[in-house]
């Protein structure tokens, strides 16, 4: 496409204007920013979208901007590619250094390089080789995240009441599960349509799971007893969707059986490995699912008559036993008839028996008679009241005496204690010195160190403040305090302790 110039003013020539000059004159003028636009409006109009082959090279992953920078390069030629953040997270295969793709996207130029690139639409790999590549690699990395572990393995329900399907809404596959559901055991089924190839069909079918797995028991919504994830045959680009991580996570996270039925029976994806049974096709995924009804109801009748007959073999062992013991067993009469001969022979006794009794009861109330006449009651009640009146008076002589005697001995013991008595003391001329707590005190020196004294006599008691008992120098004693008679003191007797 021919380069359209900005329109211009061509430059007056002159006689004076060189060749050179004149020639320069004529080629149109650009500025930078002008040309780098008119380039890149050129290239995309001619191009537009192309498919690109090619191995990517210098990615380093993601910039901080979320944008992804690397190079597609082939033996010959390398190109400049750009995968922007809301692209990125799209992608179906993620890049990966050394990795050979098919990019989808749109030629472009970069005014501040001077450099055309592509920017990136889709991308998956290149080649057959390529996609089992990066499946065998997926594959190893979950593995040895133990989801394809054994023991995640869960048993499918033996006869659900409810199953869940996975899939395309058209087309054979949904047919086919349906209709043999319809031939071995009718069952109800929900399914939730999902895209089984293509963009977003993997994101659609982790929902699928997901939401199957949401529903809460007992709900409006029942509740799937297994799940059947399902899709018919193709290419591996084909079956992509089945070998995204999302889906397999989604389908390790659940709680649901589910079986995987995708592809024929040679094709393997990597939900086969997480899924709880793998079925080679999606009718063979229906007759995992439920038991044949009719091999049922033949069981459960050939059951049933099995039953009926070892019970009737039973019933009839059970009566020829009870014949045999019927015919084991004594005649009625021979059995009872010793049993009568002791009946009888007991009851010949009896008569003899009770009247010997009666004659020995009779003779013992006899003896006890006469026994009663020799021993009148009431003789012995007239000796009894004699001996009480005998000695009816000597219970009170006796505490007539005793009382006399503990009160002379406790007149005794009163007057030995009015002779001990601190007060018999005092009536002689004594004092009890006390100080104001009531404590007696018994020397001069601690009767000095108290506030006040108290003084009891034999008539009565006084308050008195302490003083010492020495003179003023003079020969004369201090005056005694009021209320208090001085007495002089004895000079060769002392006061001893009344305690």
């Amino acid at each position: 496409m021919p380069l359209v110039p900005p329109p211009q003013v061509a430059p007056s020539l002159t006689a004076d204007t060189p060749p050179s000059t004149h020639l320069a004159g004529n080629a149109p003028e650009w500025s930078v920013g002008d040309l780098a636009s008119a380039l890149k409006r050129t290239l995309e109009d001619a191009f537009g979208h192309v498919r690109l082959r090619g191995e990517i090279s210098g990615y380093r992953g993601p910039h901080g901007s979320g944008h992804a920078y690397f190079s597609l390069k082939d033996g010959t030629a390398k190109i400049d590619a750009v995968v922007w953040k809301g692209v990125l997270g799209r992608l179906r295969q993620k890049p990966k250094e050394g990795l050979e793709v098919l990019a989808t996207g749109k030629i472009t130029t970069f005014a501040g390089k001077s450099s055309y690139q592509i920017m990136i639409d889709s991308m998956e790999p290149a080649g057959i080789g390529a996609w089992m590549a990066l499946l065998e690699e997926r594959r190893k990395l979950l593995a040895a995240e133990g989801l394809f572990a054994p023991e995640r393995k869960r048993p499918i329900p033996y006869l659900p009441r409810v199953i869940g399907v996975v899939t395309s809404p058209t087309g054979a596959v949904i047919r086919d599960i349906l209709h043999r559901l319809q031939d071995r055991f009718p069952r109800p089924v929900l399914v939730w349509p999902v895209r089984v190839q293509g963009e977003g069909a993997a994101e659609e079918i982790a929902t699928a799971i997901r939401g199957f797995n949401a529903l809460a028991p007992g709900g409006k919504i029942p509740r799937p007893d297994v799940l059947i994830v399902a899709r018919g045959g193709g290419s591996i680009e084909d079956l992509w969707a089945f070998n995204e991580e999302a889906v397999v996570r989604a389908a390790s996270e659940g709680t649901i059986p589910l079986i995987s039925a995708v592809g024929h029976e040679t094709d393997t994806t990597l939900i086969d490995f997480v899924s709880d049974r793998r079925a080679p096709t999606p009718t063979g995924a229906a007759e995992m699912a439920v038991p044949v009804r009719a091999d049922l109801l033949d069981a459960i009748r050939d059951l049933g008559g099995r039953q009926q007959a070892t019970i009737l073999r039973r019933v009839e062992r059970e009566r020829l036993d009870l014949r045999a013991l019927v015919r084991a067993m004594p005649d009625p009469d021979a059995f009872l008839a010793a049993k009568r001969q002791r009946l009888d022979l007991a009851e010949a006794r009896l008569a003899p028996a009770l009247a010997a009794n009666a004659r020995d009861h009779r003779e013992r109330l006899s003896r006890l008679s006469d026994r009663l006449a020799r021993r009148s009651p009431a003789v012995a009640l007239a000796d009894a009241r004699g001996r009480l009146a005998r000695i009816g008076e000597r219970p009170r002589t006796a505490l007539r005496y005793a009382i006399e005697r503990r009160r002379d001995r406790l007149d005794a013991l009163g007057g030995l204690l009015g002779a001990l008595s601190y007060r018999s003391v005092l009536a002689r001329g004594y004092v009890l010195v006390r100080d104001e707590d009531g404590t007696p005190l018994r020397s001069a020196a601690i009767a000095a160190q108290a506030a006040r004294l108290q003084l009891q006599f034999a008539d009565g008691a006084l308050v008195a403040i302490p003083e010492t008992d020495a003179g003023d120098g003079d020969g004369t004693a201090k005056r005694a305090p009021r209320g208090v008679k001085a007495r002089e003191p004895k000079p060769a007797a002392r006061q001893g302790s009344l305690f």
